[in-house]
């Protein structure tokens, strides 16, 4: 550390830094996106007037009511920074449209709709979450602090049949088959699980619009502003008034509202993939209508983005998801980016043998024009990479640091507990956020300079890869688009002790390298850079003057 400060001491009284010099951040690329994914309801409550509804009450086993957490809880850490001190680029939030008002069995105990997925009506919001001019003010505030927005969608089914929540028509959903997941028509044309009726997007025959909407629509006064949308929609597209597009038009309305960036979208498997491409066709067209009449820094020069959540895609498969007598390509109908489901097992490999694989999916290989998203831990993943969380500082080293975009689960930076005593099933994944002090704030701190370290540098997730010292561990990514250049040096599991590294092919002599972990300094001297950390790590970039 001595030899570092004499540089740095040296550095600023010859004038080659000054302090207020940082290294360059770069302009936003999706395929080096960090995405913050919360369960809405388990994150933040931010009004607890809108915490009962519908009169949900029921008896339910642990962690299956609604807790409170809501949308107006997310714009509350929103504006307090917490994701940008993290490095986010984008959150994702789990549904927020209308949830069925019953509970349901699964086996379990009652469940309501806390998380979600059993959506009752595409056209309104579930009041638990919150309103519309609340997801109005969530996108202000996101938008102002550089944040964008992932909206999770559903096309597949709509939420269980219960006393409450009749099942749709029959010309509009089936009830039966149950899938089988031995082919592609027992994954696509049948019910995910019994009771969770699924949407015929198949349907070529016109349909009428449920009896039972119509009339909501009546009592709030809304149903002619209703048509007369649905009237121009089909219009302008000329498309056929089947299940598929009445569900697309409506869910493409909040991209139109709102300026929503991008959608996750969930169960893509189980649909057809010509669904999504008419899904990407028309959020496309609103997103352009958005931008047209919202003009946004932000939304500029980017395109709406297309999440898929593809069960069981694995990043090593390429383009490909196979079902056995079936092989489509989702990335040719309209998605930018699949949920990498093979990372949590590939993560225990080396850091070379893990980053050097990725890169070279996404340089060179089958994903070279698209990407796909990596995590550690999700809401519906019973075998995450460390259940236990004693892997912690590990899984973010390798999720931040490997090629790829990167999802942070909400509570993977404070190791918010997935195990909880007296759960059962997948809500031991939903546990609620932690807000008190009992976290650990040094790993909270380990993420957060991970995160904004990638944050600033596309070449971190986008960019080629190459080992540059095996032992001690050394890398470097380099990115290159367009006019758009970036170069980062990165070392793991460092000694502490001085060893130095050759970088003469990347750097010139007296060219400084911030180490954005500790904020100490290194000159390029005859080709080196001499490392000396306690850390255990450097993050280094050139510093531009």
């Amino acid at each position: 550390m001595f030899i570092t400060n004499i540089l740095l001491f040296v550095s600023l009284m010859t004038g080659v830094f000054a302090p207020e010099d940082k290294p360059k951040a770069q302009a936003f690329d999706w395929n080096n996106a960090t995405v913050y994914f919360m369960l809405t309801d388990r994150f933040n409550n931010g009004d607890t007037s809108n915490d009962s509804n519908f009169a949900r009450k029921d008896d339910t086993k642990q962690l299956r009511q609604f807790t409170g957490g809501d949308i107006k809880g997310i714009t509350q850490k929103i504006e307090e920074g917490y994701f940008n001190k993290l490095g986010v680029d984008a959150i994702w939030f789990s549904p927020v449209n209308e949830q069925i008002h019953g509970s349901v069995n699964e086996g379990q105990g009652n469940t309501y709709a806390f998380h979600g997925y059993w959506i009752k009506d595409w056209t309104s919001m579930e009041p638990n979450f919150g309103t519309e001019a609340d997801l109005a003010e969530l996108m202000e505030a996101a938008h102002t602090k550089n944040i964008r927005v992932l909206m999770d969608v559903i096309i597949n089914h709509t939420g269980p049949v219960t006393e409450k929540d009749p099942v749709w028509p029959a010309d509009w959903v089936r009830t039966e088959p149950q899938c089988e997941y031995k082919d592609y028509n027992s994954t696509v044309f049948c019910t995910l699980v019994k009771n969770l009726p699924d949407v015929r997007t198949d349907q070529t025959e016109e349909v009428e619009i449920p009896e039972a909407l119509l009339k909501k629509w009546e009592k709030q006064g809304r149903k002619q502003k209703e048509l007369d949308e649905l009237d121009a929609f089909f219009a302008r597209t000329g498309y056929p008034r089947t299940p598929r597009y009445y569900i697309i038009k409506w869910i493409t309305d909040y991209i139109r509202k709102f300026g929503i960036d991008g959608f996750r979208v969930d169960t893509v498997k189980h649909t057809e993939a010509d669904v999504w491409a008419d899904l990407a066709k028309e959020a496309q067209l609103a997103f352009e209508d958005w931008k047209a009449n919202n003009p946004e820094p932000i939304q500029e020069n980017h395109d709406f983005f297309m999440l898929a959540e593809t069960y069981n895609y694995n990043a090593n498969n390429g383009r490909i998801f196979d079902f056995g007598d079936k092989k489509v390509d989702y990335f040719a109908n309209g998605f930018h980016s699949q949920i990498n489901f093979g990372f949590k097992g590939d993560a225990n490999k080396s850091y070379e043998e893990l980053f050097s694989s990725y890169a070279a999916f996404l340089n060179g290989g089958d994903l070279s024009e698209v990407t796909f998203m990596n995590y550690v831990s999700s809401h519906d993943d019973s075998w995450p990479f460390d259940k236990e969380r004693k892997r912690t500082y590990e899984s973010a080293t390798k999720l931040l640091l490997c090629p790829g975009q990167a999802q942070i689960y909400y509570g993977d930076e404070i190791a918010r507990p997935l195990i909880i005593e007296g759960a059962e099933g997948d809500v031991n994944l939903r546990s609620i956020m932690t807000w008190d002090d009992s976290y650990d704030k040094d790993l909270l701190e380990h993420w957060q300079k991970l995160g904004t370290f990638r944050h600033a540098h596309p070449a971190v997730g986008a960019g080629e890869h190459k080992m540059l010292n095996n032992t001690p561990y050394v890398f470097m990514r380099s990115y290159v688009k367009g006019s758009k250049q970036d170069r980062v040096i990165v070392g793991l599991d460092l000694p502490n002790e001085k060893f130095s590294v050759n970088v003469r092919d990347y750097y010139k002599d007296g060219d400084l390298l911030m180490d954005s972990y500790t904020h100490d300094y290194y000159t390029v001297v005859n080709g080196e850079i001499v490392i000396n950390t306690e850390a255990g790590i450097v993050l280094l970039s050139k510093v531009e003057k």
